[in-house]
């Protein structure tokens, strides 16, 4: 089956990469991300994720993989920051807190003609250490996260000076949680078992 990833993510590139399976990336830009109001941190992931891939017309024998990763703190969703000030901001907010990441991933592919889809989704818990004034305007003038949900990647430098407790799958954090796609995989039985 030929596999697509749809996502410009390159930290998502770099961990379908790590499965040793043959994957094209195809983007479509434009796609509405928007969600209904009332929807739970898991819903709203998954919800995303599944109009992200239904945005895309599939051949036979194609696999689309589709992922949405957002971040929620008290009931609030912290997506990719406008600007560095939304970026000091939401790592202010973030700073001395646990928080979840929730990544909403969609599987659709086409077989005989037909179209078949699963979606499902994983919450990692972190925990940020107090993080100074210093540290997050470093972090953010030197990285600039602004593709990033809650404005931080757990593989950069904030990760290593800023976070003292993961609970959960770090690949998550990083934009896929690897180990559950591939449960999903050899569940659907729509890739070669002996290489996942």
């Amino acid at each position: 089956m030929r596999i697509i990833l749809a996502s410009n993510s390159p930290r998502r590139r770099e961990l379908l990469a790590g499965l040793d399976l043959d994957f094209e990336v195809q983007v479509m830009k434009g796609i509405d991300e928007s969600y209904p109001d009332g929807l739970g941190m898991r819903e709203i992931a998954e919800h995303i994720s599944l109009k992200k891939a239904e945005a895309y017309t599939l051949a036979e024998d194609e696999l689309l993989i589709t992922a949405d990763t957002i971040v929620w703190l008290d009931g609030e969703v912290l997506g990719k920051p406008r600007d560095e000030a939304d970026a000091v901001c939401m790592l202010r907010k973030l700073s001395g807190k646990t928080h979840q990441v929730i990544t909403g991933v969609t599987l659709r592919w086409n077989v005989s003609e037909s179209m078949h889809s699963s979606t499902f989704s994983c919450v990692t818990d972190v925990t940020f250490a107090e993080l100074s004034d210093e540290q997050i305007n470093y972090y953010v003038r030197k990285y600039r996260p602004m593709d990033k949900a809650g404005a931080y990647g757990i593989q950069e430098w904030i990760g290593y000076v800023g976070v003292t407790g993961l609970n959960g799958s770090y690949y998550n954090v990083m934009g896929l949680p690897i180990q559950r796609l591939v449960e999903e995989l050899r569940r659907l039985n729509i890739v070669n078992k002996v290489i996942i």
